[in-house]
């Protein structure tokens, strides 16, 4: 098992990152605050993995409660049902409410958690790749509204992250691509050396050899680590962790959310802010080419759909949370490892973008 550390004074917390994770009451029970626990899971994952947290909570008063799954869920109306439960049995603020699932059920918990009394303990066990390279760590929680993803939220970190890899053992072949995007954004924004080991090894993920991909959540986690420990809240440099996330937004809400994954819409995203960097000038188009090849090995979308307009692209895009004075600030590229916040750029190169990148199927 490897251990790391989100560095937040007081509030820091760990990551544990390793196989047959989830009954270790070892691992859990330090981080538990008062008797009465919530695991709040989905119709898909409680079934494989809720048996396995619940032996390593024996002595606790212990509920469960299986949400939907999938993105079109993660909304007022479920989150209402953690509400409800949490009310009608009594919790009290000494509570702790436990997100086994993957990035929807980590979000939404977490935002209850934030929201229940005021803020209760909180912790996340993601079962996806996607959920424990990126979505767990860090706090940020929350909804979507039909109008802009993720607009209504808290920042609210949890006690611990307890990363089992077995559990991507029953993940789909799509679920995991869509979770690889989020490894590789990694590499992009600020990791070269990682981005070209992603290059050398992608069929090893893609396998899920164990080595590869213990290897890969681990760097991603360090990176995300550093990131949000140097800026909690996104007021600077964490923003660059939404490389290609105002695009993906875009694609998911104007799709219906549950068309497309969250991490096929950022693989997209992140080709889309690619092109954007190209027309300006900072990144050649071989390496345009370069991260378009590893999104096709990955067996990720390269191209947004066609319904998609460039006037509907920006109309969802100006309700982003990145938008600042009428200016859509989007993360681009200066290199290989190396990414940008700015809202300096042509507007005209960016609706090229848009208008010449919706697949021609």
């Amino acid at each position: 098992m490897k251990t790391l550390t989100v560095e937040l004074g007081d509030r820091s917390y760990p990551i544990y990152i390793g196989t047959d994770l989830l009954s270790d009451p070892a691992l859990i029970s330090p981080h538990l605050t008062g008797q009465q626990i919530l695991i709040v899971t989905n119709v898909t994952v409680g079934p494989l993995y809720l048996e396995k947290v619940q032996s390593a909570l024996r002595g606790f008063e212990v509920q469960s409660l299986e949400l939907p799954d999938g993105e079109q869920y993660k909304n007022l109306d479920t989150l209402n049902l953690i509400y409800d439960q949490l009310l009608t049995s009594r919790f009290d603020r000494q509570c702790t409410l436990v997100a086994l699932g993957g990035g929807v059920v980590g979000d939404i918990t977490g935002f209850a958690a934030a929201t229940y009394q005021r803020g209760v303990n909180f912790i996340q066990i993601p079962t996806t790749l996607l959920a424990q390279v990126d979505s767990s760590v860090g706090g940020k929680t929350g909804v979507n509204h039909a109008l802009g993803k993720n607009m209504i939220g808290a920042f609210y970190q949890p006690r611990c992250v307890i990363a089992d890899t077995q559990t991507l053992n029953t993940l789909d072949d799509r679920q995991l691509s869509a979770g690889i995007a989020e490894v590789i954004k990694y590499g992009l924004i600020g990791d070269s050396e990682f981005y070209q080991w992603l290059e050398n090894n992608m069929t090893a993920l893609l396998r899920r050899d164990p080595q590869a991909l213990a290897y890969a959540i681990e760097r991603s986690c360090q990176d995300k680590a550093d990131v949000v420990a140097a800026d909690e809240k996104e007021s600077g440099v964490r923003a660059l962790l939404n490389l290609g996330h105002t695009f993906g937004h875009a694609i998911e809400a104007g799709m219906g959310y549950g068309s497309w994954l969250h991490g096929e819409a950022v693989a997209t995203g992140m080709l889309m802010a690619a092109d954007v960097s190209q027309r300006c000038g900072w990144i050649s188009q071989d390496e345009v080419q370069r991260l378009e090849n590893l999104l096709r090995q990955a067996h990720l979308p390269v191209r947004a759909p066609q319904q998609l307009t460039a006037e509907r692209f920006l109309e969802i895009m100006a309700v982003d949370k990145k938008v600042k004075q009428g200016r859509i600030n989007l993360v681009l590229l200066k290199n290989i490892g190396q990414a940008v916040i700015s809202a300096d750029y042509d507007p005209a190169l960016l609706r090229a973008t848009l208008e010449q990148h919706p697949s021609s199927a």
